[in-house]
């Protein structure tokens, strides 16, 4: 969970080589810096004043645009907001997908190592964009941004099931759930403490008790 464009090359050649001035490619190109500038915005907006505070023509001056660019990139200020999710995950998620296959690479098998590698990495996201990660467990959201936050935790845990099979093939989801639980407790209040280096010393806190846990089924034989 890119939004880089990946805009074509091949255009009409003018003069010298040049592109024509009505070029779709340069249109791409403006269009695509126009929605970033707009979700650079709104990203600063909603975490200065909050979602519902946040009114679209402070958006817009900010980015140096207007009202009718933003509803030509987006539906609105909700669709903003869960862009701005959505892009936030990807980066969490591709994130963690690194630390696990690096921990792979080195050689390591025990699914429990590498789950508190990617659990690290996310905790790590988190920290990096504190201010972003804020806003998303504040509760400060478009409607129905609850039931996103809950599907994106049930997705989040079918990714950790994926590390703790048993032997029949089937899933170990008491040690999930536990895991999972554990982590978004510690998202949720490493995200909300003013102190950044409080927040720090939490999530290293964190890691290591998660660190003592060992499955007991794995552990039996």
């Amino acid at each position: 969970m890119s939004s880089d464009m990946d805009v074509s090359s091949g255009g009409v050649p003018g003069n010298g080589g040049g592109r024509a001035a009505g070029d779709p490619a340069r249109t791409s190109d403006r269009g695509a810096a126009t929605r970033g500038a707009l979700l650079a915005a709104a990203r600063d907006v909603f975490c200065e004043s909050g979602f519902a505070q946040a009114a679209v023509t402070d958006i817009v001056a900010k980015a140096g645009a207007s009202v009718g660019s933003l509803y030509h990139h987006f539906n609105g200020k909700a669709d903003l907001y869960l862009t701005l999710f959505e892009e936030f995950q990807a980066g969490q998620q591709e994130r963690t997908r690194e630390a696990i296959s690096t921990v792979r690479e080195a050689g390591e098998t025990d699914p429990m190592r590498q789950f508190i590698a990617g659990a690290r990495a996310y905790l790590d996201g988190c920290l990096a964009q504190r201010d972003v990660s804020r806003l998303f467990i504040s509760g400060d959201g478009p409607p129905g941004f609850d039931r996103v936050m809950r599907q994106r935790l049930t997705k989040w845990a079918r990714r950790n099931a994926a590390l703790f099979h048993t032997d029949d093939g089937g899933v170990d989801e008491a040690l999930v759930m536990v895991l999972t639980g554990a982590m978004a407790g510690a998202v949720s209040e490493i995200s909300l403490m003013d102190d950044e280096g409080a927040a720090r010393r939490l999530a290293g806190e964190v890691m290591a008790i998660l660190g003592t846990i060992r499955n007991p089924r794995t552990e039996q034989r």
